[in-house]
């Protein structure tokens, strides 16, 4: 990796993994374009991999206090039902296209969501001991139903999750609008979130291990951006205790509409 090479996905790292670190999720497919640009993707896929895992680890340990394992063990039960019918259903089929059809569904749905958020009131943000804001990530929005059935369309929204992850490993924007409306504060959103990303990405590194992906390159890559990826934790930390909910709200369907349109361009 040439100097100026390692320096453009430094770059990258930071900015990508600082959003996530704000926010619980984006970094992996908003690097992903750039960075396998620069080194290929047998190089940068394993590298961003890592460090995703790295930073989820990170939030998971830090802020497990925030974690909403109820919540966790929802989204894992209905993805893994939808996993393994992804796997079979899409195995023959033209998986670009199907990419193109996911992206505009989550470029719409989070244009939308952007639209509203910023042409409705805020709601007013409540505040914890330490004075930070804790309010629905998901505001302005009506309460989700507590019941099976009230909120049985959003079930689905995991079960396709789960599909689209089966087929091509981009199903977690779909988990993201879940998660909008069922956990209850900026922090227990990310932290979840992460707890998510730790497990499949463990899953991930595990198979790498195994099939000999971890080369040299790829080992003395990943070291190489961990200063960069420190950086970002950083930033995306202090960003995170300063957003206060009604702006978290908009922000989080923001990375959303970026990420459905990194997904259409490429």
């Amino acid at each position: 990796m040439s100097p100026l090479i390692y320096v453009l996905v430094g770059i990258t790292v930071f900015i990508t993994h600082a959003l996530e670190a704000i926010t619980g999720f984006g970094c992996t497919v908003l690097a992903l374009p750039f960075v396998t640009a620069l080194v290929g993707v047998k190089t940068g896929v394993p590298i961003l991999a890592t460090l995703a895992w790295i930073l989820a680890l990170y939030i998971v340990i830090t802020k497990w206090r925030f974690i909403n394992f109820k919540e966790f063990g929802v989204i894992v039960l209905f993805v893994g039902i939808g996993l393994p019918f992804g796997m079979l259903a899409f195995k023959n089929l033209d998986a670009k296209i199907l990419k193109k059809i996911l992206a505009l569904f989550i470029t719409l749905t989070a244009s939308w969501q952007v639209y509203r958020r910023i042409t409705r009131p805020g709601v007013v943000s409540n505040s914890d001991a330490n004075g930070e804001s804790v309010n629905c990530p998901a505001a302005p929005e009506a309460a989700i139903s507590k019941t099976f059935w009230g909120r049985l369309p959003y079930y689905l929204i995991l079960v396709v999750g789960g599909m689209v992850h089966g087929a091509f490993a981009s199903g977690g924007p779909l988990v993201v609008l879940y998660a909008s409306k069922t956990l209850t504060d900026k922090g227990s959103f990310r932290a979840t979130l992460c707890l998510l990303w730790t497990t499949l990405n463990t899953l991930l590194l595990i198979n790498y291990l195994r099939s000999g992906v971890f080369t040299a390159p790829i080992v003395s890559g990943t070291a190489g951006m961990l200063p960069f990826l420190a950086a970002g934790i950083v930033a995306g930390e202090k960003i995170h205790h300063r957003v206060d909910g009604d702006l978290f709200g908009k922000l989080i369907f923001l990375v959303l509409l970026i990420t459905g349109l990194f997904m259409l361009m490429f």
